[in-house]
C-alpha cells in the first residue's frame, strides 16, 4: 500500500503517535493538508525554541545556593517535552536519551547536575536532525557523560601503582551506542559463524580504546576549580585536555592503531571516525530508533532501508539523521494500515509518551512557568520513568528484553517497554493520570474547552478523545462499554460535564487500544 498522499484524520493521529510527542485536533488537521512528508517538513524547519539551561537561568538556579542539588532540572526537562513546538525534534530527543543514555544521579555529584543535565539534553535537540558522527563527538565531550561514565579525570596507566585507564566509556561507546555486542548484517541479523554470532569486540579492544579516553576534565576556562565553579558554564563547555593526564602512546583496536604522539584531539577523532565507519553503526542504531519511535520488531526488510539511508542519504552523507528519521517515519512499513494492525506490529507506549500524548491533546499549560511535574520515576505514586532519570546505561528497559511466560516470548518477538510494567506501575500510572486529568498536578492546566461543547453528547465525547488520542483504533467492544458507561453519568451542568469528561479521558486512557501504539 502507497504512503497517502493525503491522510485521514485517524492516519494522522496515527502518525503523530509516532513522530510527536502528542497531537490536539488542529495539529492532525495540520497533518492531513500538509501530508506525512510535508508535516516533516515543516518541523525539521521550525528553529529550535528556548533550551533547558536557558530555563534554568531564568529560575535563578545559577545562584551557588543550587551547586550541590538537581533543583530545577525535572521542571526544564518537562517544559520542552510538553509544550515545545518542535515536536518532532522533541520526539527524537526522547528517543537518543533513551540509546545514548546519561542519568542525572550518576553525572558529577556536586558540580550543578542540574544544568550538566540540561546541556545534556540540550546536545540531544541541537543534533538530532544534524549528523550521527557530530551528535557522537558532541556528547563524547559532554561534562555530563563524562561524569556518568565515570571518564572525566580519568588518567592514563601509573607504572608505579598499577592503576589502568577507566574503561567504562569505551565499553558502552561500543556496546550500546555504536556497534553492539555481535557482528550484524545490514538488516539487523546477526552473522553467524559455524552457528555461532560472532563478537565485534573483545577485552583487548576495550583497554585499547579506554586510552583514548583520558585526560579529558571540566574547562573552567583558564580560571581555577575554586573560581571557574561558582557559576555552572564549565558543565555545559565541551571537557579540555589535561596534558599529564593523558596517555600519548599507541592505542590499538577494532583494527585500528593510533600512532604514538598522537594528540588527544587527533586520537579522538581517529577513534570516533573508526567507530562511525564501522558495518555494525547503521543497522545497530537504526533498528533501536525505529523500536523508540514505530515499532518493536521491525522487519529485516524495514531496518535494512533505513540502514541505507544511515549509510547514504541519496547525496554521499553517511549518519544524516534528518534523512534516517524521514525514511523511517515515512517507511511503508511505518505507513501500511494493514500492516499497523497485524499482531507482531506496534509497541507498549512508554508512560512518558502516555502523559505527554494528554497533555499535548489538551493543550495543557503552566501558567506560573514553573512546570511542576517532577521526578516520575516512581512506578507505585508516578509513571515508573522521568527524563533522564534510568537506573542505569541500560535505560530503563533494554532494546531485546522478551517478557517471560507470554505470548510475546512464544512468538519470539521483543517488548523492550514490558521491562516496566507490572502491577504496581499500571496502578500509578492510572493514579498519576487521574490527578493530571482532574488538574490537580500542580498548575498545569489542560484545556477541555472543545470536550465541554460536547460532553452532554457521550458518543461524540468519546470519538474525540478515541481520535485525539488512539487514532480511533478501540475496538468496538471497548467502545460501546465506554459509551455506556459515560451514558449513565447526569450531565446539565458545568461540574457534570466535567466529571464525564474526566471519566471518558481515564477510560481511554487506560484501554490497551491506548497503551499499544499501533
Amino acid at each position: 500500500m502507497p504512503v497517502p498522499a493525503r491522510p485521514t484524520l485517524s492516519q494522522a493521529s496515527r502518525f503523530l503517535a509516532q513522530a510527536s510527542m502528542g497531537a490536539d485536533k488542529a495539529q492532525l488537521q495540520q497533518v492531513v493538508a500538509l501530508g506525512f512528508a510535508g508535516w516533516i517538513d515543516d518541523q525539521m524547519a521550525q528553529p529550535a525554541s528556548s533550551n533547558r539551561w536557558d530555563h534554568l537561568i531564568a529560575g535563578g538556579f545559577d545562584a551557588i545556593a543550587f551547586k550541590t542539588n538537581q533543583a530545577g532540572f525535572d521542571a526544564a526537562a518537562w517544559s520542552k517535552l510538553l509544550a515545545s513546538p518542535d515536536t518532532l525534534r522533541q520526539r527524537m530527543v526522547l528517543a537518543l536519551s533513551e540509546i545514548f543514555v546519561a542519568a542525572i544521579d550518576g553525572m558529577s555529584a556536586g558540580h550543578w547536575q542540574q544544568f550538566a543535565a540540561s546541556a545534556y539534553l540540550d546536545i540531544l535537540d541541537e543534533h538530532a536532525f544534524g549528523n550521527y558522527r557530530a551528535l557522537l563527538q558532541a556528547i563524547t565531550l559532554s561534562p555530563a557523560m563524562g561524569g556518568f561514565l565515570t571518564y572525566r579525570g580519568n588518567a592514563k596507566a601509573n607504572l608505579t601503582s598499577g592503576a589502568l585507564p577507566d574503561e567504562n566509556y569505551a565499553r558502552e561507546l561500543m556496546q550500546l551506542f555504536t556497534i553492539g555486542l555481535v557482528e550484524l548484517d545490514r538488516d539487523g541479523t546477526p552473522q553467524l559463524n559455524a552457528g555461532r554470532a560472532i563478537e565485534t569486540y573483545d577485552q583487548n579492544d576495550i583497554t585499547g580504546l579506554a586510552r583514548v579516553f583520558t585526560g579529558w576534565d571540566f574547562d573552567y576556562a583558564g580560571a581555577s576549580a575554586a573560581v571557574g565553579g561558582v557559576t555552572p558554564d564549565y558543565v555545559r563547555r565541551p571537557m579540555t585536555q589535561v596534558a599529564s593526564r593523558y596517555e600519548s602512546g599507541a592505542k590499538s583496536f577494532l583494527d585500528t592503531t593510533i600512532p604514538a604522539g598522537t594528540s588527544a584531539t587527533q586520537s579522538l577523532t581517529l577513534a570516533l571516525d573508526a567507530l562511525f565507519t564501522h558495518a555494525n553503526v547503521a543497522p545497530f542504531f537504526c533498528r533501536q530508533l525505529i523500536q523508540r519511535l514505530v515499532t518493536s520488531n521491525p522487519s529485516p526488510a524495514y531496518v535494512r532501508r533505513i540502514a541505507m539511508v544511515f549509510e547514504d542519504d541519496g547525496f554521499g552523507v553517511r549518519g544524516n539523521l534528518a534523512a534516517v528519521v524521514r525514511a523511517l517515519l515515512l517507511d511503508v512499513e511505518a505507513r501500511d494500515d494493514t500492516v499497523g494492525a497485524g499482531t507482531s506490529f506496534g509497541k507498549l507506549r512508554e508512560p512518558i509518551l502516555r502523559f505527554t500524548a494528554w497533555a499535548r491533546a489538551f493543550s495543557a499549560t503552566s501558567p506560573g512557568g514553573t512546570w511542576p511535574v517532577g521526578d516520575t520515576s516512581d512506578p507505585a505514586r508516578a509513571l515508573g520513568q522521568s527524563p533522564l532519570r534510568a537506573p542505569s546505561v541500560f535505560n530503563f528497559f533494554q532494546p531485546g528484553y522478551v517478557p517471560t511466560n507470554t505470548a510475546i516470548a512464544d512468538a519470539s518477538l521483543v517488548a523492550p517497554e514490558f521491562q516496566i510494567a507490572n502491577e504496581s506501575s499500571v496502578i500509578g500510572y492510572l493514579n498519576f493520570m487521574q490527578r493530571a486529568v482532574a488538574g490537580r498536578l500542580g498548575d498545569i492546566t489542560p484545556d477541555y474547552s472543545a470536550l465541554h461543547a460536547i460532553a452532554d453528547d457521550a458518543q461524540a465525547l468519546f470519538d474525540e478523545i478515541n481520535l485525539v488520542l488512539a487514532a480511533n483504533q478501540l475496538e468496538p467492544a471497548s467502545a460501546a462499554a465506554i459509551v455506556g458507561a459515560l451514558q449513565t453519568m447526569p450531565t446539565g451542568t458545568e461540574a457534570r460535564r466535567l466529571a464525564r469528561i474526566h471519566a471518558a479521558l481515564m477510560l481511554v486512557l487506560a484501554s490497551p487500544e491506548f497503551i499499544v501504539q499501533k
